[in-house]
């Protein structure tokens, strides 16, 4: 009975922590967060604006969770996944992969506050601290199902979220480097409904476009650009005893700047965000210890 009781009350104190973080974020959002936004809006509304869009985002994440991943099912939890170790669960893929979610969603966000009338600066900062605050509600839920509150993962949105907004201050940086996930199958069978967690396909790169460089005036080199990446392959399917295929690999290529070639037929910044296979060659070095 001691034991229920105990069990009953952390449940009740990481609830109380779960609601205390959602509106100290949505304060945030619609408090102080907004000096710095432009008043192309009456500020009462931008406001309003800003708590839905944040208030809804977060519904979302609750509501999915609890259908699709088990949220509030068990008492919290929190344990350490470890890095890019062979034995971690997708060989460090997915701490690069909650990594690139963060930037892509500060990126998404801040194109959302600008469009509600947010100056530059305040739209990014309120993008950085949005896409934090959502991704960390996300390991709010997961303290509370089989996954765990994982600090690597929170370290890595961290990380994503304050790249995302240096890029977005600084456009002579986000003229030169991309960061980018490529999705590549060998087979149309391989293909997994859930794409943003299906590792076995997935890489994350970061790209140095010679494009970005007004020193270099070669037209024909300005389309071109050098790559750093990493992935693992052989974590999906293995389990204890079985054939271990296991690897993870970091690779240095040279490829083309496909959103320049095409820019005269349609320009559009999704291959800032995207890398298309089969457009670099590159050079691999695989661990498998």
């Amino acid at each position: 009975m001691t034991g229920l009781a105990y069990t009953g009350s952390k449940r009740i104190i990481w609830s109380f922590l779960s609601a205390l973080y959602v509106l100290v974020f949505l304060s945030c959002t619609a408090g102080n967060c907004l000096a710095g936004l432009q008043r192309e809006l009456d500020e009462s509304e931008q406001t309003t604006k800003t708590i839905q869009l944040n208030a809804v985002s977060s519904a979302i994440v609750l509501t999915w969770g609890v259908l699709q991943w088990d949220y509030f099912q068990q008492s919290p939890k929190a344990e350490s996944e470890e890095w890019f170790g062979r034995n971690t669960d997708d060989g460090g893929a997915d701490k690069l992969g909650h990594m690139y979610i963060t930037y892509a969603l500060t990126h998404l966000w801040d194109h959302l506050y600008r469009n509600l009338g947010s100056s530059p600066e305040g739209a990014a900062r309120m993008g950085a601290l949005s896409s934090l605050g959502v991704t960390g509600l996300m390991e709010l839920g997961d303290s509370f199902s089989n996954y765990g509150f994982s600090y690597e993962d929170m370290l890595m949105n961290l990380a994503g979220s304050a790249l995302g907004y240096l890029m977005l201050n600084n456009d002579e940086l986000a003229r030169k480097i991309d960061f980018r996930v490529e999705y590549s199958l060998s087979n149309k069978n391989d293909f997994e409904s859930d794409v943003v967690t299906d590792y076995q396909h997935l890489k994350y790169l970061f790209a140095l476009k010679a494009d970005g460089f007004e020193s270099i005036n070669n037209r024909y080199l300005k389309y071109l650009e050098l790559h750093l990446g990493y992935y693992s392959r052989g974590y999906n399917d293995w389990s204890e005893g079985a054939l271990d295929e296991r690897e993870r690999t970091i690779y240095a290529g040279i490829g083309i700047n496909v959103g320049k070639l095409i820019a005269p037929l349609w320009k559009n910044r999704i291959f800032e965000y995207v890398q298309i296979p089969h457009t670099y060659v590159s050079i691999e070095n695989t661990f498998n210890d």
